[in-house]
């Protein structure tokens, strides 16, 4: 047995699995150990009992071994499960590391995999508390020795997620100094580099500051009656936040007054609006609409959901497609259509003469409405509260990019622009000229198409399906010749 006492960071284990690997080392023989500090330790060790080996260094980058082709998908799932705190994470990763270059090179692909399944269940975990990251921390101002200012705030995650977490910060705050202390890490910015140090405890940070008056101000304008659910705030806030969010001071207040404010509410506007509203910025550039996107709150899909899934492509794209919501493999990995409807998608817009790199293609609907049946997550159609909530998002990509066609992929998308009870089977490959876009178009959503009952109406239904897609192509067509 082969000792391997490594720093519980993704990078530690690379290095030690990519020496592993290249030894040839099968996952029964290693015994992996999670270290204090990094560098404590031998890498590779005898059991404990068994006589002392020599240490094996990795080979050198100049050996003529061939290194190990790993899939990027991996990459991303070890970096994410690296962070939690299971302490069979690492032998997990390795054991799946080998399959995937010992003959199972489609290994991520099995999701009822009981290994696949479990880095699954680690990862979800991992993001989860990250978006949980985003959404609690609270910076108070400090004065530093100089009189210059920094934002500081103190959080206890369930796992070690400070370097998945913080980049997030950095991007939204480019110009605040700002520090995130945790009980394991700290992060540091200075407006120009991220840095990392040791963990400090909750005594490090301030406790209060000016900022919070008008914090709670805030939270009282932004805050939404209509939706108390006390069970899954409190499901959603674990008790160890509260003393770090300063809403929690005025939430008794609000849940008090809550039934005259939705009466209110009700009294004085049709409904229309779009919970989303308080999260969309006033840019229209597609980075920083996905960039805050990634912490809408604005209806209950989030909180089962790993991750916003925003739309992605050119932000001058001619056309665009707009599906329903993201599906499992779409929320786990955050682009949208890249799981079996993605595929059925990318094969019609071949067909069509389309291609997929200059489409803006996106959803009404930003996150993963889900169901559990066992192990496995089924797709959930998403209601009509939940899809006016996400409208403003959609809203805003449409005036980003501009499309001269888009192209509705199902109802739920079709409604999302329209309202009301729209019909694909009544209205499909029909086009309008809409505010939204010179030429509006519905058709089948690809998933659609993977349900039909037998195989005689997925190829009629995958027929029309690719000649809805080709006229689109004909519109673009067009638009160009008379824009000559």
């Amino acid at each position: 047995m082969i000792r391997a006492p490594i720093a519980p960071t993704f990078e530690a284990f690379r290095d030690a699995a990519r020496a592993l690997l290249a030894r040839g080392t099968p996952p029964e023989d290693v015994l992996w150990e999670d270290v204090a500090v990094e560098g404590q330790g031998v890498l590779f060790g005898a059991a404990p009992g068994a006589p002392a080996a020599p240490v094996i260094a990795a080979p050198a980058a100049s050996d003529d071994a061939p290194r190990a082709r790993v899939p990027a998908a991996y990459m991303r799932l070890a970096a994410a499960v690296a962070c939690h705190r299971d302490a069979a994470r690492f032998a997990l990763l390795y054991r799946a590391l080998f399959r995937l270059t010992h003959g199972e090179p489609y290994l991520l692909e099995l999701a009822a995999d009981p290994d696949v399944a479990r880095l699954r269940a680690l990862e979800q975990a991992v993001r989860r508390d990250v978006h949980k990251l985003h959404a609690f921390v609270r910076f108070r101002r400090v004065e530093d020795e100089g009189g210059g200012e920094r934002y500081v705030a103190w959080y206890r995650p369930d796992h070690r997620i400070v370097r998945l977490g913080a980049p997030f910060f950095e991007r939204r705050f480019p110009s605040m100094a700002w520090s995130i202390l945790t009980p394991d890490e700290s992060a540091h910015w200075d407006g120009a580099e991220l840095r990392y140090g040791p963990g400090l405890p909750r005594d490090a940070a301030p406790r209060e500051d000016e900022l919070e008056e008008l914090f709670r101000t805030y939270y009282r304008a932004i805050y939404n009656p209509a939706r108390v659910n006390l069970r899954a705030m409190r499901a959603e806030m674990p008790v160890k936040h509260w003393s770090t969010l300063p809403e929690l001071s005025v939430m008794s207040e609000l849940v008090r007054d809550a039934a005259s404010r939705v009466d209110a509410m009700q009294a004085s506007r049709s409904g229309a609006a779009s919970a989303a509203e308080a999260y969309v910025p006033g840019s229209r550039a597609l980075p920083v609409l996905r960039e805050a996107a990634a912490s809408c709150q604005a209806c209950a899909l989030c909180e089962r959901a790993t991750q916003t899934v925003f739309g992605e492509g050119p932000a001058d794209a001619a056309l665009m497609l707009v599906g329903e919501q993201p599906g499992d493999e779409e929320d786990l990995c955050g682009r949208p259509f890249v799981g079996p409807a993605g595929r059925v998608l990318d094969e019609a817009l071949a067909g069509a003469g389309l291609s997929r790199g200059g489409i803006y293609v996106t959803n009404a609907v930003k996150h993963f409405k889900w169901e559990p049946r066992g192990e496995r997550r089924l797709h959930a159609r998403p209601v009509g509260p939940e899809i006016q909530a996400c409208r403003a998002w959609l809203q805003a990509e449409v005036e980003a990019v501009r499309p001269r066609v888009i192209v509705c992929l199902g109802a739920t998308a079709a409604r999302s622009f329209l309202g009301g009870r729209f019909s694909v089977t009544q209205s499909r490959g029909q086009v309008f000229k809409t505010p939204w876009a010179e030429s509006w178009m519905a058709t089948y959503h690809p998933a659609a198409l993977l349900r039909m009952p037998d195989e005689a109406a997925r190829a009629a239904a995958r027929a029309h399906f690719q000649a809805d897609l080709a006229q689109a192509a004909s519109l673009l067509a067009g638009e160009e010749r008379r824009s000559r």
